[in-house]
């Protein structure tokens, strides 16, 4: 029997989603909804048998959907998260979550506490050199992990990567929270530690006249005593433009990744996957469904969603008041 699972979302990331699951053995996308009929009719044709509807809600509560797979635009995530919720759907939610630690709890009530699950998509876990990096560090290979360094560039905005919405910190989260998350999780992740501390500073890089500055630094001081340094910039000139290092010392070692390192040819306006994050989604996607149907833990537990985010809108507050900010999380244990 197929697993079943609804589209609620008509962008880029709604297509690229709808494209992953179908590689994932056993699903079928039922729908893709959203409130363009027109593009959402361009998503679903690329799914057999997939119907397009900007009646979200009636996509969302179908009797024979088992799933429902998130993917708009931020400020849309907690109503549709809950709404999929309530009618006992498996919730898969593209980061960031939500807005505020406040909706998200709201959200994890709706569906774990009624019984049903919750996955946030931080696609960066399921990089292969990522995936391999925590192996490592689970390994004990470095020890305990005291200090990580992520540079982490990317051609995002130009010419005009966001849209309005991301450039509206009432909208977005601001940028810690919109694209800082991928980052912010990782050291999570990596360090297995909540972050009690942040400092953040943002700056133009490239793109001087852009609303939301390009480019920003973020500082953790983690609960056991491990450091982050955190540097992302989304303004690189040629569109699909990628570099990323990331360095991670333990008390025994240390591992290091380079995307330099990575194998292939590139050729400019012709960006290709680098090998070390290829395929990320499908994986992201295939794990979901497989966690969603009792068949293995989830790798991303909204207990660490929630300490991310909480970090994240810390990150931004940061920014704004320009000192420090001590983080309050307030969940259980990593």
């Amino acid at each position: 029997m197929s697993f079943r699972v609804a589209i609620v979302g008509t962008g880029a990331f709604a297509r690229e989603h709808v494209l992953a699951l179908n590689a994932v053995k056993g699903v079928e996308v039922a729908f893709v909804a959203g409130t363009d009929l027109g593009r959402a009719a361009s998503i679903a044709s690329l799914a057999p048998g997939a119907r397009a509807t900007t009646d979200i809600a009636a996509a969302v509560n179908d009797s024979d959907v088992d799933a429902v797979d998130v993917c708009n635009a931020t400020p849309d995530h907690k109503r549709w998260v809950i709404a999929a919720g309530r009618a006992g759907k498996a919730v898969h939610v593209d980061k960031p979550a939500a807005l505020t630690v406040a909706d998200l709890d709201e959200m994890i009530a709706a569906t774990e506490g009624a019984g049903t699950s919750l996955m946030v998509g931080q696609t960066v876990r399921f990089q292969p050199v990522i995936a391999d990096l925590f192996a490592s560090i689970q390994a004990g290979d470095i020890g305990d992990p005291k200090l990580l360094h992520v540079s982490w560039y990317t051609g995002h905005v130009w010419p005009n990567g966001w849209r309005g919405w991301q450039l509206d910190t009432n909208r977005s989260g601001g940028h810690p929270v919109h694209n800082g998350t991928h980052s912010i999780d990782l050291a999570v992740w990596l360090m297995n530690s909540k972050p009690v501390e942040v400092f953040a500073r943002q700056f133009a890089t490239f793109a001087a006249e852009m609303p939301m500055p390009d480019s920003f630094q973020v500082q953790l001081r983690f609960e056991n005593g491990a450091l982050a340094t955190l540097e992302l910039c989304y303004a690189l000139r040629q569109p699909g433009e990628f570099l990323r290092r990331v360095m991670v010392a333990g008390s025994q070692g240390s591992l290091l990744h380079s995307s330099e390192d990575d194998p292939g040819l590139h050729s400019p306006g012709h960006p290709v996957a680098p090998a070390s994050i290829e395929g990320a989604l499908t994986q992201q996607l295939s794990h979901w469904v497989r966690a969603a149907q009792g068949r293995e833990p989830f790798i991303v537990t909204t207990t660490q969603a929630r300490v991310a985010l909480a970090t994240a809108v810390a990150a931004q507050q940061s920014l704004e008041r320009g000192t420090p900010i001590a983080i309050d999380h307030t969940a259980g244990a990593l």
